[in-house]
């Protein structure tokens, strides 16, 4: 006699297996149909998932390049920011430069003709740097501001203790930030 293989599928009716007879393929009420419908719409909603996602992905392509051109442009602009930062205050001191290789040349110069060389050379640059922000600091009288003054010694005086006596080199700031400090003498304490 014949081996006899029994199956999942025998034992659990499906009809594939089964010989009762089978439902037509396209009575909506067969399971292979109801299957059949599902698997299409579960398919149908793949290729839509696949196409939003490759619709994301290239907006998120795009959008990376678009950063990634910022990002170059933006260093390109720090770059040129650095090395011709100075290019308008260069230029406006081409003035004095030019007031000054005046000077040199002049052959018969009187003391006076000089002096009103160097007058008119230090009001150039008194613009210049007035155009620019740059403010001396001249602290004489004042209390002592070792954020703004560089004290180089101590000396008696009738003047407060701490307070600036003598300016021996102007400070300056740049808007509110100190280029150099002012090089001062400071009124020591009695007895001191």
């Amino acid at each position: 006699m014949g081996k006899i293989t029994v199956t999942d599928a025998h034992m659990s009716g499906s009809p594939e297996d089964s010989p009762s007879p089978q439902a037509p393929a396209n009575d909506p009420a067969s399971p292979d149909a109801a299957v059949d419908a599902r698997i299409a719409e579960l398919e149908g909603k793949l290729t839509a998932a696949f196409t939003e996602a490759e619709k994301l992905r290239e907006e998120w392509l795009r959008a990376r390049a678009e950063t990634d051109n910022v990002r170059r442009r933006g260093q390109e602009d720090v770059a040129k920011a650095h090395r011709f930062g100075i290019e308008v205050f260069a230029g406006a001191l081409l003035a004095v430069k030019d007031s000054l290789d005046a000077a040199l040349t002049v052959e018969n110069i009187s003391v006076e003709s000089f002096r009103e060389g160097v007058e008119l050379t230090a009001r150039q640059l008194d613009a210049v740097f007035e155009k620019f922000a740059i403010q001396p600091i001249a602290p004489q009288g004042e209390k002592f501001d070792p954020h703004r003054h560089q004290a180089i010694s101590q000396v008696p005086s009738d003047q407060d203790p701490g307070t600036v006596v003598a300016v021996l080199q102007k400070g300056y700031l740049l808007h509110d930030r100190v280029l150099r400090p002012a090089l001062v003498t400071v009124a020591a304490a009695p007895g001191g």
